[in-house]
């Protein structure tokens, strides 16, 4: 456990990408089978403890730390973790520190009523930074900076092998993983999946500048609207039926309706959307249907769900990523031809001959409540990534609105010394109501200008969150307003992040909902 918590430690006070990898190398190549599996699962997001609960963390550290000095600490630091692991009192002398293997086991098996005094004994044991990584563990809320694509890039270093390789294995496998570090040391070779539908590393397009259209000749790109979804990938073999989110992890639970009706020998890309064909939801109704693990009846029927298709990597049995963009495009046709489905659907080819025809369906997307355009080159490859070249999205412009800075709250990990997520509102008559919340779009020097601006200008607290003067104007882009049962304003925006700060402006000037109900989609 103390080599795990070191290499936590100091991945999130590594900024870099390739200081991140460096430190993930190094551990996963000096660590023994499976402790190193078992990190590996916890920094992709595969481990996790039904039993054991935040909620159990405070109790705990209650029992041994005054409640108001835990409650001004928790104030103060702005993490659970980090607080109970600076304040906890330790008894030391009759306790010995675990391994990460221990601690795993001990939280997988023990019921809810003993993972309390199982932390215990394991907190007294450990030094802060071992308490700090155990509970992060123990929460599933990581927070160091690193992504499971990273992560799988690190492990992938110690065969060499390409990290698109690893993916297609992944879910194949189970922690700790002793077949695929076997794979990789050169000791076994290479694990198959068999006919699990795995995941294949998806396909992924670049922003376009408009500049570059003058270099692409038009008649060597096909067109599609880019669909206000989420990018998914279908795989089905041997009968086994997954959905894919486009970071790997499978979100089927949140579908049943969608899953049971898939074919088999398929692996499809598309765009995950509810409503009907005709009648396509909004995001905001396609949130309600996702991260739910068991989705009731009313829910589904309020919000069914289907897939638009894009793309085609495997049909029956034959892998189709080699062939050329508009080779598959004409198979995908022909196989959805023979058996339509019930909830998939094909997202149609844009007929242009010049630039200027897509860029003036480009500019109506927003009324058509469609996210923009795609063009892909028609003799390219499936190429997992983001190859440089054929594939762009050719996004419709943002929108930018000026809102008042109303509450701020620290972030977590290197922000959770720092009020970095602010939620900001528009006027309605002579009150701000709440109508989005934004955690990025700043530089890190303006983050310290905002945190002590908050500071200074805090006029009531709640817990973790800072109500403060209605004084600062913040010019909010984004990419939709949306109806919204969950906001006071009754609206949501998609997608917002500061995209200046207005010292200059006065609040009074902001603007108001019924600007913001004037951009409803």
């Amino acid at each position: 456990m103390i080599a795990f918590a070191r290499l936590l430690d100091a991945l999130l006070f590594t900024p870099a990408r390739n200081g991140k990898l460096r430190l993930m190398e190094e551990y996963f190549r000096t660590t023994a089978d499976p402790e190193r599996g078992w990190a590996l699962a916890a920094l992709t997001g595969a481990l996790s403890f039904p039993e054991a609960k935040a909620a159990q963390i405070r109790a705990l550290v209650l029992e041994r730390v005054d409640e108001e000095l835990f409650g001004w600490s928790y104030d103060f630091v702005g993490d659970l973790a980090e607080t109970a692991a600076l304040i906890w009192p330790e008894r030391p002398g009759a306790n010995r520190v675990p391994d990460l293997t221990e601690i795993v086991d001990g939280l997988m098996t023990v019921g809810r009523g003993q993972v309390g005094r199982l932390l215990e004994g394991w907190l007294d044991a450990l030094d802060a930074t071992g308490r700090w990584a155990l509970l992060k563990l123990m929460t599933g809320g990581l927070r160091v900076g690193v992504s499971a694509r990273l992560a799988k890039t690190a492990v992938a270093s110690l065969g060499p092998v390409d990290p698109d390789l690893v993916e297609e294995v992944w879910h194949g496998l189970d922690a700790p993983y002793e077949p695929l570090f076997a794979w990789l040391e050169g000791r076994a070779p290479k694990p198959d999946p068999g006919e699990r539908p795995t995941f294949l590393p998806l396909m992924l397009a670049n922003p376009l500048d408009e500049g570059e259209l003058d270099q692409m000749p038009a008649a060597e790109y096909l067109a599609e609207w880019k669909w206000d979804g989420i990018r998914v990938q279908i795989a089905v073999r041997g009968g086994e039926k997954r959905l894919y989110s486009r970071t790997g992890d499978e979100v089927s639970a949140a579908f049943p309706d969608l899953v049971a009706t898939l074919p088999d020998g398929i692996v499809l890309d598309g765009e995950l959307l509810v409503g009907s064909f005709e009648a396509i939801g909004s995001f905001n109704d396609l949130q309600q249907r996702l991260n739910r693990k068991k989705p009731d009846p009313k829910l589904i029927q309020r919000y069914p769900a289907f897939v638009r298709l894009y793309d085609a990597l495997w049909i029956e049995g034959e892998d189709l990523r080699g062939l050329a963009q508009a080779e598959r495009r004409a198979l995908l046709e022909a196989w959805f031809r023979r058996q339509p489905r019930p909830r998939l659907d094909l997202s149609p080819l844009i007929p242009f001959d010049q630039w200027g025809e897509l860029a003036t369906l480009r500019d109506e997307a927003r009324e058509r409540g469609i996210e923009g355009l795609m063009l892909k080159r028609r003799d390219t490859p499936y190429l997992a990534g983001r190859p440089k070249g054929p594939w762009f999205k050719w996004k419709r412009g943002a929108l930018t609105l000026d809102c008042v800075l109303m509450y701020a709250q620290r972030g977590h990990g290197k922000r959770s010394s720092y009020y970095s997520d602010y939620t900001f509102g528009a006027w309605r008559g002579d009150e701000l109501v709440p109508v989005g919340k934004a955690y990025s779009g700043f530089t890190d020097e303006e983050l310290i200008e905002l945190d002590r601006w908050v500071r200074h200008h805090t006029t009531n607290r709640f817990g973790p969150v800072r109500e403060v003067e209605q004084a600062l104007v913040l010019e909010i882009a984004f990419d939709a307003v949306q109806a919204s049962t969950r906001h006071k304003s009754g609206l949501a925006m998609r997608f917002p992040r500061v995209h200046r700060i207005r010292w200059d402006k006065p609040a009074a000037e902001a603007d108001r909902v019924e600007t913001l109900q004037a951009l409803v989609e």
